[in-house]
């Protein structure tokens, strides 16, 4: 097996986890073609995918409220956010579907990405975002208010509680809060509420990501064949079914009734007085 086959099977049996992970890369590789500007070494992302704050682009385009949440502005940037989103998955999956994890991550960016605009805006800044840290911060947090002294082993530290791995990050995004990159932390902390939000709503019976599942069962069906031709030959072929039993019963009754008359033709002046075709009928019929 290649290493495409091998890509191929981890994407197919990897679970939705593994999916958002590889649609954040396949997004990086396309960005890296066509958005890189190699000769200032940074990318330019158009209007259309990242999140911008002002409402001149973002009321025209709403769809980067999610887009910009799988697009990256650095290699290192797309690894960090792997690795965290990697292990905040499978923590989060330990306690709930893939439905709720795609729904989450969803509804997380679109929450975060709508504070950061609205944030923006107040605060009189024009700025663009891309990035899923928001996303992956709704998950780690969702997972800790769910289970927060879940014990996690973290290299050269040892044993940790999931409350306080969380609370260093949050605390190192407030304190960044003013060191550039505001609204990155911004949307960071929003996705941190939503995350929360999540799981306080989803204990009291209310699941949010219905909303999403939903959606996406909306528009699967919307481009799903219409079934009206299958139930025309159903329909057809039911109604063979009575008229052949109706035709097989008459012919028999006709072939048993001039069998009845030859034998008794038979009887009363026996075989040799039958005629050629007589004998012929008879014996096919008997075979």
């Amino acid at each position: 097996m290649n290493i495409l086959d091998d890509l191929k099977l981890q994407y197919k049996l990897g679970g939705i986890a593994m999916r958002v992970i590889y649609w954040n890369i396949a997004c990086f590789v396309i960005s890296l073609i066509f958005f890189y500007q190699f000769s200032v070494g940074q990318f330019d992302f158009p209007s259309w995918l990242a999140l911008s704050s002002d409402p001149q682009v973002f009321l025209f385009k709403p769809w980067t409220f999610l887009t910009y949440a799988f697009f990256h502005d650095g290699f290192w940037h797309l690894l960090f956010n792997m690795m965290v989103l990697n292990f905040s998955s499978t923590l989060f999956l330990t306690y709930f579907t893939q439905k709720q994890y795609l729904g989450l991550y969803i509804l997380s960016a679109i929450f975060a990405g709508v504070i950061f605009a609205l944030s923006y805006y107040f605060l009189n800044y024009s700025a663009s975002i891309v990035g899923a840290s928001a996303a992956i911060m709704a998950i780690l947090v969702a997972t800790t208010t769910y289970q927060p002294l879940m014990n996690i082993r973290l290299l050269l530290i040892g044993n940790v509680k999931l409350w306080h791995l969380t609370a260093v990050i949050l605390i190192l995004d407030l304190m960044q809060f003013r060191m550039g990159n505001t609204g990155g932390h911004i949307s960071h902390l929003a996705g941190a509420v939503f995350g929360f939000i999540f799981i306080k709503l989803l204990q009291n019976g209310t699941d949010l990501s219905i909303i999403v599942s939903k959606t996406l069962d909306f528009f699967t069906n919307l481009f799903r064949k219409s079934p009206s031709t299958p139930f025309k030959k159903v329909h057809k072929n039911y109604n063979k079914p009575t008229q052949k039993p109706i035709s097989k019963i008459v012919a028999k009754d006709k072939t048993q009734q001039q069998i009845d008359e030859i034998l008794d033709k038979i009887s009363q002046s026996g075989y040799d007085c039958l005629t050629k075709e007589e004998k012929e009928f008879l014996f096919k019929a008997g075979k």
